[in-house]
């Protein structure tokens, strides 16, 4: 069976902390999947918001996510401090893709939980439809935030 495989950029320019609380652990008593998808939204937003957007407004657009991916490489536990890294890439007409990297630092080595991709299309909720990438905003994507 073919594994999901994501190219991972060397360089982040963002970074925030996030901790894992018990409502993020399932019956394995490790962090759920589903979390994962939660921890990517919480820090896309910070990262948004460190140059003032939101996924409903930046730079005259909005944000839609396309697909996403996650590659699983060990286990989050509750207690846990996450660091989730983030930088944009991948840029096209409409959208560009996040990558994502989340790990802990735990008895003293640090441990990838997982890594990601998300796909973000700019989108007109007015006219429904796909809007284009502003220059501005894909600019603001490029710098470094971390």
């Amino acid at each position: 069976m073919a594994r999901v495989k994501i190219d991972m950029p060397e360089q982040f320019r963002f970074i925030t902390q996030l901790p894992v609380r018990i409502s993020d652990v399932n019956y394995g008593n490790h962090l759920g999947n589903d979390a994962i998808m939660s921890i990517l939204h919480e820090a896309r937003m910070r990262y948004l918001a460190s140059f003032g957007a939101t996924e409903l407004e930046v730079f005259g657009t909005a944000l839609i996510m396309a697909d996403a991916a996650i590659v699983y490489k060990g286990e989050g536990f509750y207690g846990d401090q996450l660091t989730v890294e983030l930088t944009a890439d991948e840029f096209n007409a409409v959208g560009f893709d996040l990558f994502y990297r989340i790990s802990t630092f735990r008895g003293g080595q640090l441990t990838i939980i997982a890594e990601a991709k998300t796909g973000m299309v700019c989108f007109d909720y007015s006219a429904r439809k796909v809007a284009r990438l502003p220059e501005a905003f894909k600019t603001q994507l490029s710098k470094t935030n971390a």
